[in-house]
């Protein structure tokens, strides 16, 4: 067998046969064809410009989206206008009994793990006090649209660009929402589909593999590419074939097995493409609250988790804000919100249908004595929620 320097290596030793030497790595010309330059084969990075066609009523369109909001055009006829709804009554909750106000501390005490419940058992109510809250709601329940390129494995889908013009963005049927209901539904914008094969692959269905760079075989990393094993220069056992590539110097890629290409991710070996314009359509409902404010000592924040009695409620496509409330600071909220909300999504989106509420929240205040001392507690909301901020009986613990 004919032995070879290994270049670059003249000065050390990998064995007492043969010194500075091994013999040369075999296998076929291919196993060690240098791997070729990662930017040689990978194709474009992005479709090319004039992959996308230019449809009529959507020159702006892009892919990826980018195209901004598409505004909906004029009604072709004119909106109906709002109609005041009928004054309301001037609606009191009664106060909560003392039993349903133990009942709702008990509760809240037993939740938490280091609370003791001395203070509920031992605890006398001195005075209950209601304070009854309003909060007004506006519902804008919207439609917006938005159009982008893009594309999907051809799989024999039908194509019909230009059989027609294709309809408007805000002319594409739709499903019908459900009022006050988030939902979001994506579909191709009819006569838009057109066939062109894959940029990616360049329509060969499979791109040159990355990790072995198309050449099918991967350095040994057991040899390190050398096809041998090489012995301890204090023994003789000199240097050895390779056992895991056979002297090779190179093992078939583990990714391509060695094919040296793999199918194309972008059209999954089919070649072609099918380029469109989808189209998505977003309803959304834009709630705003306004909660007016109370002497009770209770935060505001607290109400947001509780509902109260429905005192009124108005849905029509554009409401009219509420008139003859007992309480201004509610109907002044109404004229703000409604105009806030009319000038705000009309401008970007497609109003639906609004609705406007009015609850009454009852906050009862609970003052009770405990060792000598007084203290307060928070019942509100028809699920009889506890604030107790200032609980006299807590403790330390810690989970084992």
């Amino acid at each position: 067998m004919e032995y070879q320097p290994v270049m670059g290596h003249q000065n050390r030793n990998y064995g007492t046969v043969n010194p500075g030497y091994v013999p040369a790595a075999e296998g076929t010309p291919a196993m060690f064809a240098p791997p070729a330059a990662a930017g040689d084969f990978l194709g474009p990075s992005a479709p090319p410009a004039g992959m996308y066609d230019n449809m009529p009523g959507y020159e702006g369109t892009v892919a990826g989206g980018g195209g901004g909001f598409l505004p909906p055009p004029m009604p072709a006829f004119p909106a109906p206008k709002p109609q005041p709804g009928p004054e309301q009554p001037h609606w009191n909750i009664p106060s909560i009994t003392e039993d349903t106000a133990r009942e709702a501390f008990a509760l809240f005490a037993s939740s938490k793990c280091c609370y003791s419940s001395a203070p509920v058992k031992d605890g006398v109510i001195t005075s209950m006090q209601a304070f009854n809250t309003y909060r007004y709601r506006l519902e804008t329940f919207t439609e917006s649209r938005s159009t982008e390129w893009t594309f999907e494995p051809y799989n024999g889908q039908p194509v019909d660009a230009f059989a027609q013009p294709p309809p408007g963005p805000w002319d594409v049927p739709a499903k019908t929402p459900s009022f006050f209901v988030d939902d979001k539904q994506v579909m191709k914008v009819p006569y838009t589909s057109s066939m062109k094969a894959c940029h990616a692959c360049v329509g060969i269905g499979r791109k040159p593999c990355k990790p072995c760079t198309g050449a099918g075989s991967r350095v040994c990393g057991s040899c390190n590419g050398s096809g041998f094993r090489f012995g301890n220069q204090f023994s003789n056992t000199g240097n050895k074939q390779c056992p895991f590539c056979s002297g090779r110097g190179r093992m078939t890629c583990s990714n391509c097995h060695g094919q040296g290409t793999t199918q194309c991710n972008t059209c999954r070996g089919k070649q072609q493409l099918l380029v469109y314009i989808r189209l998505t359509v977003k309803r959304t409902n834009n709630s705003d609250d306004y909660v007016v404010e109370q002497s009770s000592g209770l935060q505001v924040d607290n109400l947001s988790k509780v509902s109260g009695k429905e005192l009124f409620r108005d849905s029509q496509y554009l409401v009219y804000p509420v008139m003859g409330f007992p309480d201004p600071a509610v109907v002044s909220a109404a004229q703000r919100l409604v105009s806030e909300h009319q000038g705000k999504y009309s401008a970007s989106s497609r109003i639906l249908q609004q609705r406007q509420t009015i609850e009454l929240i009852p906050v009862t205040k609970v003052t009770y004595a405990w060792k000598g001392k007084s203290h307060v507690y928070f019942v509100y909301g028809n699920e009889f929620k506890v604030n107790a901020d200032d609980y006299p009986a807590t403790c330390c613990c810690a989970v084992m």
